[in-house]
């Protein structure tokens, strides 16, 4: 179904994707006669949250379930995505669907192709908008691991599979080298299940899981893959060296490109209009390349490693709230007493050491999901510094730590780490990453598939330890001991880098990137959105002062103006 295309009602019967079904008899349905036909057969056996919990893979279905109801779901990861509008028709409503917000935009009544104030300012808090918000009136995004069930006047949405953590492991506990095994069979297996037999492919960017998604490629299906790897010629940004490691180790048909700054001004404004809404992860870039170049050589479907850091636990933060967790069990006479009133003082503020014990105490004592927003870059710079008052009176400026309580609350576990692991699932996987690529992937003609996010691996990742994930501070450890002797060890104990994406820096350097930049800025300080005196001081004295830090709010707003003017040109807030 393309972006354009709605699901009438009267013909509501879309299957998307490569769903997994776990009963033997539907995959005789599957293979026989399609998805569609067997997820109908599915749900004429069972209730809609029973068949979907048993589901894996990545799939969107909208249908009409046997008893007149009709039926929208999405996969754990939101990996393929629906969205729909509610519409009145007399004493009923109409319930319509389209894979892609923008699909129903206009047709909504009463909006008038507007967008979406609230949905701008999660933008602007979390640089993507997150389901089940979009940027148009009246247009719905069904969140990952959800189903829609509409009666024809109501439409009920509820999660079908919430993540269940055993936060010790099984008992009695398997050996190390019993889970070892049963991790790489199931990575072998994921890998071999998404692979493109004609031409197995992935993307390699040096780090720990697309070389492992690289490496299992070449041993799952025997063949040399192809592997495609982007690099910047900013010192600090290029991770090629390590991707050349993985290339050798595992004899890959290695491709490089090197993005320039010349590609960004060319090709910022296409990215920027081909998502539904605003988008602003700026590795999306080096994705989209990426992604190019593999299709450039003939590639249709290309494997990607996301998911790792957030199954196995290794992100920085995961450590970092770790050592945060320890001043809950400092006494309570000790911390009211001593520690808060002295650390708190402004002659306490003005020593390093202290300074960094205070700022410690301050961070320590917000509650968690909270204290995840430490470093927010929207809020840092200060809400009434940026956005206009006329914005902020129409927005709910609490909205996202709202609704990221919800989803910090709803975790089935009683370990921090595993509810900071559900939660990035969620805003950091489904919300960002899955989008980045899918959405780069897609631009680009280009299938994409994640084997990490394979139900299995994840059941997996369930039922590992708590402690085997997070050691000590040692990040995603039992990942990357299973893999010892796998990986290169220069990988497995590099730091974590990524696509990052230089453009503060490069605006600094390249006068067309930095008048893209500056024209973006200029017309949205006319959109009464973000204050015109913080757009000039931004430009023009923060970020010559610090490139790499401001380039992200440069880019996240360039990116805003460049979406509006291709979705919204007349978009101003009154």
């Amino acid at each position: 179904m393309s972006a354009a295309t709605l699901a009438e009602p009267a013909t509501l019967a879309l299957a998307l994707g490569r769903p997994q079904f776990a009963d033997g008899a539907l995959q005789a349905v599957q293979a026989r006669n399609g998805d569609l036909a067997a997820w109908q057969a599915a749900f004429a056996q069972a209730d809609p949250a029973t068949v979907l919990a048993r589901v894996g893979g990545d799939f969107a279905v909208a249908l009409t379930l046997p008893d007149g109801r009709q039926l929208l779901a999405v996969d754990r990861f939101a990996i393929r995505t629906l969205c729909y509008r509610i519409d009145p028709a007399g004493d009923r409503s109409v319930l319509r669907v389209a894979e892609q917000a923008d699909a129903l935009a206009d047709a909504v009544p009463g909006t008038g192709g507007r967008v979406d104030r609230q949905a701008l300012f999660d933008y602007l808090y979390f640089h993507a908008i997150p389901s089940p918000g979009t940027a148009h009136p009246g247009v719905l995004r069904l969140p990952p691991a959800h189903c829609l069930v509409f009666d024809g006047r109501h439409a009920t949405v509820t999660p079908y599979w919430v993540p269940t953590f055993q936060d010790r492991g099984p008992t009695p506990r398997p050996s190390f080298d019993q889970l070892r095994d049963e991790f790489r069979r199931l990575l072998r297996d994921a890998v071999a299940a998404t692979a493109d037999p004609a031409r197995p492919a992935s993307f390699l960017s040096g780090g720990t899981d697309s070389s492992t998604v690289a490496g299992m490629l070449r041993e799952a299906t025997g063949q040399k893959p192809a592997t495609f790897s982007i690099g910047f010629d900013a010192e600090g940004y290029d991770e090629m060296a390590y991707a050349r490691i993985a290339a050798q180790r595992f004899d890959t048909e290695h491709h490089e490109y090197y993005v320039t700054p010349d590609d960004l001004v060319r090709s910022m404004p296409e990215v920027a209009a081909g998502y539904d809404q605003p988008f602003g992860n700026s590795s999306a870039l080096p994705a989209y390349f990426c992604a190019l170049m593999a299709k450039r050589e003939g590639v249709r479907r290309i494997l990607a490693g996301d998911g790792g850091d957030e199954l196995f636990g290794g992100n920085l933060r995961y450590a970092k709230q770790r050592v945060f967790n320890v001043y809950d069990h400092v006494p309570g006479p000790l911390r009211s007493a001593l520690l808060e009133p002295v650390l708190g003082t402004r002659a306490a503020r003005q020593l390093p050491l202290v300074r960094k014990a205070a700022s410690y105490v301050a961070q320590a004592r917000e509650p968690l999901p909270q204290r995840l927003e430490t470093y927010n870059l929207l809020l840092r710079l200060g809400l009434a510094d940026v956005l206009t008052p006329a914005f902020r009176a129409q927005v709910d400026e609490q909205g996202p730590i709202k609704a990221q309580q919800v989803v910090w609350q709803g975790a089935r576990t009683g370990s921090l780490l595993n509810r900071q692991l559900a939660f990035d699932w969620r805003y950091t996987l489904a919300e960002t990453d899955l989008p980045k690529v899918c959405g780069t992937t897609r631009l680009a003609g280009l299938e994409v598939a994640f084997p990490m996010l394979d139900a299995r691996l994840v059941d997996f990742s369930l039922r590992l330890p708590a402690d085997d994930k997070l050691k000590g501070l040692k990040l995603r450890w039992f990942f990357k001991e299973a893999l010892r002797g796998f990986l290169p060890d220069e990988i497995i104990t590099k730091k974590k880098q990524g696509f990052g994406l230089p453009f503060g820096v490069w605006t600094q350097r390249h006068a067309g990137l930095k008048a893209l930049a500056a024209d973006a800025l200029g017309s949205l300080s006319t959109r009464n959105l973000v204050r015109p005196p913080f757009l000039d001081s931004l430009l023009h004295q923060r970020l010559p002062e610090h490139p790499g830090y401001y380039g992200e709010m440069v880019w996240i707003l360039t990116m805003l103006e460049l979406w509006l003017r291709a979705h919204a040109p007349q978009f101003r807030i009154e």
